[in-house]
C-alpha cells in the first residue's frame, strides 16, 4: 500500500485521487488443484464413461471350515495312494498275507456268487469221438491216458483257467469247471481255445497228433480223482 502512494507522490497525483485496487494472490497449490478439477469435470461431461465406476471383484478369503474340509479330502487321497502301494507291494513280496487273502476272495465273489457244485453234480461225456477207435487207459492214481490221432473234448463245461506248454513239447490245458473241480489234458498237439475261453463237452477244444502220449487227471481241490470208470457207453463216476 505504501508503495503505490509513493508511486503516486513521485508522479504528482494527489493522494486523495488515488484508489488502489488490491489483487488477492492465490497460492500455487490452489491454482493447480483448480485446474486439475476443471479437467476432470470437462471429461465426464464430454464422455460419461468417466463417470462410472466399476467395483472391483475380489475373491473372499477361504473360511475354516472350507480349510478343514479341503485337508480332509487331501488327506483320504494320501491313504487311499498308500492303501494302493501297500496292495502292490505285498502283492509282490508277501503273496499270501491277510491282505492279498482279502483282495482275492473280493475278487473272487462272495457266497452267493462262489461255483459250489462238486465233481458229483458234473456228468462226464467222452475225451474223444465215439467213432475214433481210441484204447483208453486209466492208472491206479485215476490218470486216464492214450496214444492216437485225434480230436480231444472237454469232459464237462468249463472255463480254460490256462494254457501251458508249445508245439515242440506239447500244450497243457487247464479247465475249472467250477471252484472245486477241474481237469488237468497234458501232451497235445494243437489246441483251439485260449485262457478265460468257455468250452462244451460237444465242442474239440484240442487235437492229438499221436505222436506223444496224452494224459488227463480230474482234481477236486487239488486232489487227483479216481472216482470214475471208462467203458463203451462212455465216462461215469463209480
Amino acid at each position: 500500500m505504501n508503495e503505490e502512494l509513493n508511486y503516486a507522490e513521485m508522479l504528482e497525483i494527489p493522494v486523495e485521487t488515488v484508489t488502489v485496487n488490491r489483487r488477492e494472490k492465490k497460492k500455487r497449490g490452489e491454482d493447480l488443484s483448480e485446474r486439475v478439477v476443471e479437467t476432470v469435470n470437462d471429461r465426464v461431461e464430454k464422455d460419461p464413461a468417466y463417470a462410472e465406476s466399476t467395483p472391483v471383484a475380489r475373491e473372499a478369503a477361504p473360511s475354516p471350515r472350507a480349510k478343514l474340509a479341503k485337508r480332509l479330502l487331501l488327506g483320504e487321497f494320501v491313504a487311499v495312494c498308500a492303501l494302493c502301494a501297500t496292495i502292490f507291494l505285498t502283492n509282490i513280496f508277501m503273496t499270501d498275507s491277510a491282505i492279498n487273502t482279502f483282495v482275492r476272495d473280493l475278487f473272487q465273489g462272495t457266497a452267493d456268487t462262489a461255483d459250489t457244485r462238486t465233481y458229483a453234480d458234473f456228468a462226464l461225456s467222452p475225451v474223444v469221438n465215439e467213432y475214433t477207435d481210441v484204447e483208453i487207459a486209466v492208472s491206479d492214481t485215476g490218470v486216464m491216458s492214450f496214444t492216437a490221432p485225434c480230436s480231444v473234448y472237454a469232459p464237462c463245461a468249463g472255463e480254460v483257467a490256462s494254457v501251458q506248454g508249445d508245439a515242440a513239447n506239447g500244450y497243457t490245458l487247464e479247465l475249472r469247471h467250477s471252484d472245486s473241480f477241474s481237469t488237468v489234458i497234458g501232451g497235445l498237439a494243437t489246441v483251439y481255445v485260449t485262457e478265460g475261453e468257455t468250452v462244451r463237452s460237444n465242442v474239440p477244444l484240442a487235437y492229438s497228433d499221436g505222436e506223444r502220449e496224452v494224459r488227463i487227471t480230474f482234481y477236486d481241490e487239488g486232489v487227483p480223482l479216481d472216482c470214475y470208470t471208462v467203458s463203451e457207453d462212455g465216462l461215469a463216476w463209480s
